[in-house]
């Protein structure tokens, strides 16, 4: 008996110290666990501030709690973040952001530029997700239900009225759903017909791929950086519903556009990034410090 003991003990220190080779060695358990770690921070960063959202109750200021708790998460992770043109956030007056929509990671790029009042536009299914709905909903978090076109026409009329009244942004993902890809899904129009109905601007920002160090599919998650490109805003003002088809189809085009150009981007800086670590590398000098770092 004390000799099983014994053993379960020892298996039990021994059990840190495989779960960190593990980490080392194997991509897709590294990338379980920053998953598991960045759903596990925000379920416990939303039990920790709801109460104190409670406080103020149902309020656009309690997004800067949320977005205050989200912001480490970047560093955890070794993201960096290059904001390109955030100067065209600030507006007077209220309007409406559409961005596209990649993976979960989008919390990382949204908190990193997310004006003052502003609010996303969220699925409804977020409301029951315990603490996480409960911090959603006391952070003014605004909930459509997808699949119920006559309730989503409700929700975007009420919500044109609530900006105007409350210089309230919204923020909005008009893909829909999540697309890991290097190109965009057509727009639904549910942004679009808000802003015409508020007449605000239209602030497009588009966020590059994160394909060179995040891929869902293929369960790899490193560091590395990401660029968020604020575009300029779409006026509405004397638009009317019958020209929401032709805004969104532009406002798409200008998107796509510049997602396809950030792509190219990257890629090339981190191929030059690439190129210079190997010379460096290949030099007499790198081989220099190289050898004297061994001694």
């Amino acid at each position: 008996m004390d000799l099983l003991l014994l053993l379960l003990l020892h298996g039990l220190l021994l059990l840190p110290l495989a779960a960190l080779l593990l980490y080392r060695c194997s991509p897709t358990f590294q990338y379980l666990c920053k998953m598991a770690f960045f759903n596990c921070w925000i379920v416990a960063m939303a039990t920790l501030l709801s109460p104190f959202a409670a406080f103020r109750g149902r309020s656009v200021e309690n997004m800067k709690l949320l977005r205050a708790s989200l912001l480490p998460l970047k560093r955890f992770y070794g993201i960096r973040m290059r904001v390109r043109g955030s100067e065209r956030l600030q507006l007077p007056g209220p309007f409406v952001i559409v961005c596209n929509h990649q993976a979960s990671l989008d919390l990382i790029g949204m908190v990193e530029v997310i004006p003052d009042r502003c609010v996303p536009i969220a699925k409804r299914e977020l409301l029951y997700l315990g603490t996480v709905g409960w911090a959603c909903w006391l952070s003014g978090i605004i909930f459509i239900e997808r699949h119920r076109r006559d309730a989503a026409i409700r929700v975007i009329s009420r919500t044109a009225g609530t900006m105007r009244r409350e210089n309230l942004c919204v923020w909005v993902f008009p893909e829909g759903t999540r697309n890991p890809g290097r190109s965009m899904l057509p727009f639904k129009r549910g942004a679009f017909h808000l802003a015409v109905q508020a007449q605000v601007p239209i602030v497009p920002i588009v966020i590059s791929p994160y394909c060179d160090f995040f891929s869902s599919k293929e369960k790899r998650f490193t560091s590395g950086t990401c660029t968020i490109q604020v575009l300029p805003r779409v006026e509405t003002r004397g638009l009317s519903p019958k020209d929401v088809p032709e805004l969104t189809e532009s406002v798409w085009q200008a998107m796509a556009k510049a997602l396809a150009e950030m792509s190219m981007s990257d890629h090339g800086d981190q191929d030059t990034e690439q190129l210079q670590l190997g010379e460096d590398r290949g030099s007499p000098q790198g081989q220099g410090d190289t050898a004297e770092s061994s001694k």
